[in-house]
């Protein structure tokens, strides 16, 4: 199984993304997680770093500039999304990631917290 660390510059950005509101509440992640192709897409505009501060995790061992780099996206290329957070943090907690569930637990909690 891999292994993952916190990608800081994404909990950065994340942040940055909650406090100009930049954000959806209420989505069906099945819907709108971003696919393979939308990460391609994205990349044809984009650098790796930009590519990369959508995601929590950063794989250990990976190369740079890979998709394998990265894991745990939280959002769709524009808007952080709450389900995706949420998606982040069942899944890091289902496989033991435990940095990770923390990031995606504190985020989601910056985020409910800037909406009260």
């Amino acid at each position: 199984m891999a292994k993952y660390l916190v990608n800081d510059a994404a909990v950065a950005h994340a942040r940055e993304l909650i406090d100009a509101r930049r954000y959806v509440l209420r989505s069906q992640w099945g819907d709108v997680q971003p696919s393979a192709a939308d990460g391609t897409a994205y990349l044809d505009k984009h650098s790796w770093q930009e590519y990369g501060a959508w995601h929590l995790g950063l794989t250990e061992g990976a190369n740079e500039e890979t998709k394998a780099r990265y894991g745990f996206v939280y959002g769709d290329f524009r808007r952080l999304h709450r389900m995706g957070l949420i998606a982040c943090h069942y899944r890091a907690a289902e496989w033991g990631h435990k940095e990770i569930e923390l990031a995606a637990h504190d985020l989601l909690q910056y985020l409910d917290s800037s909406r009260a």
